[in-house]
């Protein structure tokens, strides 16, 4: 029972301490593809841990979980991880933790079952606002949707066939490399299937919203995939062609004036794309990858130190 307890510990000491120290960080408005990935392996460790201490506290509790944990390891491995006196703690923490899965897994299905919900809603509108015109010919998978609309503005629509929607407002307002910025970074977010991560994030955050790394990986995904997506956009066209557009796109809304609006964001990228910080060294970075890959190998090294050890 001191392995499960001691991923627990692991696991409550990640939820607790990675958002703060995350959070005093200056890098990842530098690198924000970089922070992503470091929040998936903090968030992945997390539920690596719990998963794992589900498996051997199981194991030691059921007869039945510790036969199919530990098929085909070799004689006095199960008895390392195993102990009659701690088995109504571990079928407790067993328990606990199953439903805790069973509970992320619903809250996963709901929201790509929201999702879904959502896409084919805003597709219908597609369909009532961009009819096709007598004799066009019907495709399964339209790229780009230009819709009548005074309002400048462009989005994405993810799915198996990800669409580009953008206004004659925006088409309009727009002038030249403007417009190709902003399809760019549309296309990055489509192309880094961005909403993979933000359904993920929006699960484990409305699921456990007291976890303070769930409520914080969800709003930095939020966050960084725009910076991302800026980036991807900037390396192509510059920064200054998107900031531009940024400002041609969101100046009638209010989001720089005093009063915040739900595009409070859009300033602090603005800002961020005319005054870029220098980029980390790529050494650094490596460096970073590797630490941050590393993280989910943690609750693994702890789960098979006993079982290693009696192999020796």
């Amino acid at each position: 029972m001191t392995v499960p307890l001691a991923l627990m510990v692991l696991a409550l000491l990640a939820a607790g301490l990675a958002p703060r120290v995350l959070a005093r960080c200056s890098w990842p408005d530098r690198e924000p593809v970089l922070a992503l990935w470091v929040w998936q392996c903090v968030v992945g460790a997390v539920l690596l841990c719990c998963l794992l201490a589900m498996a051997l506290s199981g194991a030691t509790a059921f007869a039945v979980v510790r036969a199919h944990v530990f098929a085909g390891a070799p004689d006095g491995v199960a008895e390392m991880y195993t102990s009659g006196g701690y088995a109504p703690w571990a079928g407790v923490l067993c328990l606990l933790l199953a439903c805790g899965g069973a509970w992320t897994g619903a809250m996963l299905l709901r929201e790509i079952r929201d999702a879904r919900a959502r896409r084919r809603k805003r597709r219908a509108e597609l369909r009532e606002r961009a009819p096709r015109l007598p004799g066009e010919e019907t495709a399964s998978s339209d790229r780009l949707v230009v819709l009548e609309e005074d309002r400048p503005d462009a989005w994405w629509l993810p799915g198996a066939t990800p669409q580009l929607v953008i206004t004659t407002g925006a088409l309009r307002r727009l002038k030249g490399r403007q417009l190709d910025a902003v399809l760019e970074h549309e296309q990055g977010h489509a192309r880094a299937r961005h909403d993979w991560l933000l359904h993920c994030s929006s699960a484990l955050a409305t699921g456990f919203s007291r976890v303070p790394v769930f409520a914080s990986f969800r709003d930095q995904v939020h966050r960084l995939v725009e910076l991302a997506a800026d980036d991807a956009a900037s390396r192509r066209y510059g920064r200054l062609t998107i900031a531009l557009a940024l400002v041609e796109l969101n100046e009638d809304r209010g989001v720089f004036g005093p009063c915040p609006t739900s595009l409070a964001m859009v300033p602090q990228r603005v800002h961020r794309l005319l005054s870029p910080a220098p980029r980390l060294p790529v050494s650094r970075r490596l460096r970073m990858t590797a630490v941050a890959s590393l993280v989910p190998v943690v609750p693994v090294l702890i789960a098979f130190a006993p079982g290693l050890t009696a192999l020796r």
